[in-house]
């Protein structure tokens, strides 16, 4: 009997009440539909809002009038949070999210674009989306070396000091061979510099990983500042002027109209990080190696005794994590700019984030990065076009996306069991 009454403890439903995360966002959808519908729709125009299918002015357009197009895409995130809010079934939630949210987003953007001084109005998606993903590759990179570490069971705070030494490295060593190659190697090593410094105190001491981590972007940042100060300041032409990547055009794909000039006209840096996201997600889930990696970060015990190498895999994954971080942090110094103290500004933090919010996978990684870089290239519009916004409130726009989608958006996920225990071969 006392068998039976703890089986059924155990599978009884929790009551939620009304109030469950469905509806709760619901809320908020219906919150942000009135926003657009009613505040967003009175501050537009009645110009058009163009969203042209080139990088200028020119050529073929999607255009709606100003405030229609606000009143009118309000009342979609009205409509599909107030669905969310009759008890919408959970199979559905991320779709009617997605929907919601996109129809605020663009009720925001009829406001902005329509209300823009005259010969302003209009928005280029191609420079839009070209933009984004240029600002989340250091993110992508990011987010996937915290892919590689945290599915093998250790946590990588130190994604920002990875990025920063890659970027430190490039710089350094491609103004002093004057080859990109030999930058892109040297960011490669840069980064793996401070994941064999994280794997050996988090493994090997059993360090707490993620102090070892903020320990490790401090160091970064005081390696690099000061070594800035004493070489590059003092003379850039010689340590601070490395070759760039230029764009590498694919013949056909690149006429494809909008994604083409996108996703096909790119550096090197561009296909790499695409590249990275399909191959680390066909072997994370489809081979031996991945096998054994999510078997590590989520019973290492049960892993060791089926034979193996638990601590050599850790190894081996976070310093390949700081090969592809360190790789992202050259995405800055061998095809952007020059390099200049704590350039990275948080962006390895970004990175963290958009890890958890793409659930620990590649693919989920990639996406969230690129939400993340749409928020900054949104913001970076948004002050080409003269908007009302303060400018304050454009720079912190990157920042309050992550901590939408990271408080809000995510809901209840679960990392890896091990994440962020030592394994103490018994």
């Amino acid at each position: 009997m006392s068998t039976m009454a703890v089986e059924n403890v155990a599978v009884a439903p929790v009551d939620q009440g009304f109030w469950t995360r469905t509806r709760k966002v619901g809320a908020v959808l219906v919150a942000l539909g009135l926003l657009g519908a009613v505040l967003f729709g009175a501050l537009a125009t009645d110009q058009q809002a163009r969203f042209t299918l080139s990088e200028d002015s020119a050529g073929a357009a999607l255009e709606i009038n100003g405030t229609v197009g606000a009143i009118l895409f309000g009342l979609v995130a009205l409509a599909a949070g107030a669905a969310m809010l009759a008890g919408l079934p959970k199979r559905w939630f991320t779709l009617v999210l997605g929907v919601g949210l996109v129809g605020f987003l663009l009720s925001f953007l009829c406001w902005q674009v329509s209300a823009a001084p005259t010969g302003q109005n209009f928005m280029p998606l191609v420079n839009v989306l070209r933009g984004t993903f240029v600002l989340a590759l250091p993110l992508i990179f990011g987010a996937l070396a915290g892919v590689l570490c945290e599915r093998s069971g250790v946590v990588n705070v130190a994604i920002e000091g990875q990025l920063l030494m890659g970027a430190f490295s490039g710089a350094l060593f491609g103004s002093i061979s004057g080859s990109v190659w030999v930058g892109l190697v040297a960011a490669a090593i840069g980064g793996a510099f401070i994941s064999l410094l994280l794997a050996v105190f988090a493994i090997r001491y059993l360090v707490d990983q993620v102090v070892m981590g903020i320990v490790l972007n401090l160091l970064a940042v005081g390696v690099t500042g000061f070594l800035y100060e004493r070489l590059m300041q003092t003379d850039a032409e010689s340590y601070n002027s490395a070759p760039r990547f230029s764009n590498w055009e694919i013949p056909l794909l690149s006429d494809i109209p909008l994604l083409g000039p996108v996703l096909f006209r790119g550096n090197i840096f561009l296909y790499l990080g695409l590249l990275l996201v399909l191959v680390i997600h066909i072997a994370l889930f489809r081979t031996r190696w991945g096998l054994r990696t999510r078997a590590v970060g989520e019973h290492p015990t049960a892993a060791d005794t089926l034979g193996v190498k638990v601590l050599r895999l850790r190894y081996l994954n976070v310093v390949l994590a700081g090969v592809v971080a360190g790789i992202g942090g050259a995405s800055y110094t061998l095809a952007l700019y020059s390099f200049t103290k704590n350039m990275i500004g948080g962006k390895g933090f970004i990175a963290l984030a958009a890890l958890i919010f793409g659930r620990w996978s590649p693919t989920g990684a990639l996406l969230a990065a690129l939400f993340f870089g749409f928020a900054d290239q949104l913001a970076t519009y948004l002050s080409a076009i003269n908007s009302t916004i303060p400018s304050q409130f454009l720079a912190m726009l990157p920042y309050l996306a992550t901590i939408l989608a990271v408080a809000g958006l995510v809901g209840r996920v679960r990392a890896p069991a091990a994440d962020g225990k030592p394994y103490i071969k018994g």
